[in-house]
C-alpha cells in the first residue's frame, strides 16, 4: 500500500481524499491544512490523521497530492521531494517558469517521481484520441463555467490551461504565434478568453475560455484531411464524421450527392477522470517509470497559459 498525504483540504484537496480513500492500492495517511473548517468534515468522513503543518507528519507518508493555491506549490513541491516524496501537483505547476523548474530539477536529483494535475489528460475520451488522430489540420477547444467568486486566478491559468496542455500534445511541434484577448466583467482578471495558436508543423488551434457563461461546456473539435472529430469532456464521447461527395450526371448537368459516415467509437478507458490520474500516479510509481504527465508538460503548459496571457494583456 502507497502510504498518501494530501496536502490542502479545499474543494480540490476534498476530491482527491474521496478518490484515495476509495483507490485499493493507497492509504490515505494524512491531510494537511491549519483549517479546522476544511478538515474536519474530512476527518469525519474518513478518519484520516490531520495536521497543521508539514512538521507534524513528514516521514510519515511516501507519496503526496498538493492541492494548495498555486502560490505555495514551489514551496510545498521543494520540500517533499527534498524528502525523496513522490508528488502528485495540482494544475498549474507553480506560479512562474522559474519555480516550475525548480521542482522538475530537483525531483530528477532525488529520484521522486513528478506529476501535474492536468486531469483533463485522463479523460477517458481524450484518452482515446492517441489512437484517432494522426493529422490534425485544425483544433477548437471550448471551456466555459459559470461565475465562481472563490476562484481568483485569471481564467487563462485556471480553465485554458487544460485545453492548452491538450492541444499541444494533439498539434506537436512547436508553437510560434500566439494572439489572444481578454475581458474582465465580473472581477479583477481575466474571465474570459480566446486565442489563436500556430505550431511548426502548421496546424493552427483556437481556444475559447469564459467562467461567466451561463452553463458548463466542455468541447473539442479536430479537423484532419479526411475526418472531423467532436469531443465532448463532460459526456465523456466522441463523434467521428467523414464525408463522401458523389457527382453524377442528369439531364440537367452535374449534380452532386453527399453521403455521410458517423462513427462512434467505443471508449476502452471507462471511469472518473481524477481516479484514473491517481492510478497513473500509483503505476509510475511502482514501476519506476514516467508519468503521462511530466513536470516538463507542465511547465510547458504554464509557460502557454502565461504567453497567452501576456498576449491578451493590451485588449483588458
Amino acid at each position: 500500500m502507497l502510504k498518501l498525504a494530501i496536502v490542502g483540504a479545499g474543494i480540490m484537496g476534498a476530491n482527491h481524499a474521496r478518490i484515495a480513500d476509495q483507490h485499493r492500492s493507497v492509504e490515505l495517511v494524512a491531510i494537511v491544512d491549519p483549517s479546522p473548517e476544511r478538515v474536519d468534515p474530512l476527518v469525519a468522513r474518513y478518519g484520516t490523521a490531520t495536521f497543521s503543518t508539514l512538521d507534524e507528519c513528514l516521514g510519515s507518508f511516501d507519496a503526496a497530492i498538493i492541492a494548495t493555491p498555486t502560490e505555495h506549490h514551489h514551496e510545498v513541491g521543494l520540500r517533499l521531494i527534498e524528502h525523496g516524496i513522490h508528488v502528485l501537483i495540482e494544475k498549474p505547476i507553480a506560479s512562474t517558469i522559474e519555480e516550475a523548474t525548480d521542482l522538475i530539477e530537483a525531483a530528477a536529483k532525488s529520484g521522486s517521481t513528478l506529476t501535474v494535475g492536468h486531469v483533463e489528460r485522463f479523460n477517458p475520451a481524450v484518452l482515446e484520441l492517441d489512437s484517432i488522430i494522426t493529422e490534425p489540420v485544425h483544433i477548437t477547444a471550448t471551456r466555459i463555467s459559470p461565475f465562481a467568486a472563490r476562484v481568483t486566478t485569471g481564467v487563462v491559468l485556471d480553465l485554458m490551461v487544460h485545453d492548452l496542455d491538450i492541444v499541444a500534445q494533439l498539434a506537436g511541434g512547436s508553437i510560434t504565434r500566439v494572439q489572444a484577448s481578454a475581458s474582465s466583467t465580473r472581477s479583477d482578471s481575466e474571465d474570459l478568453a480566446t486565442a489563436l495558436l500556430e505550431f511548426d508543423n502548421g496546424v493552427t488551434a483556437t481556444l475559447t475560455a469564459s467562467r461567466i457563461g451561463q452553463q458548463k461546456i466542455r468541447e473539442i473539435t479536430i479537423t484532419q484531411p479526411n475526418s472531423f472529430v467532436t469531443v465532448d469532456l463532460l459526456r465523456q464521447d466522441i463523434t467521428i464524421s467523414r464525408v463522401d461527395h458523389s457527382e453524377y450526371l442528369s439531364t440537367e448537368g452535374a449534380r452532386y450527392r453527399q453521403t455521410g459516415v458517423i462513427e462512434i467509437p467505443f471508449l476502452e478507458h471507462r471511469g472518473e477522470p481524477l481516479a484514473l490520474e491517481l492510478d497513473e500516479f500509483v503505476a509510475a510509481i511502482a514501476e519506476s517509470r514516467t508519468p503521462r504527465v511530466t513536470g516538463a508538460d507542465g511547465r510547458a503548459a504554464l509557460d502557454l497559459a502565461l504567453r497567452v496571457t501576456a498576449a491578451s494583456a493590451h485588449t483588458r
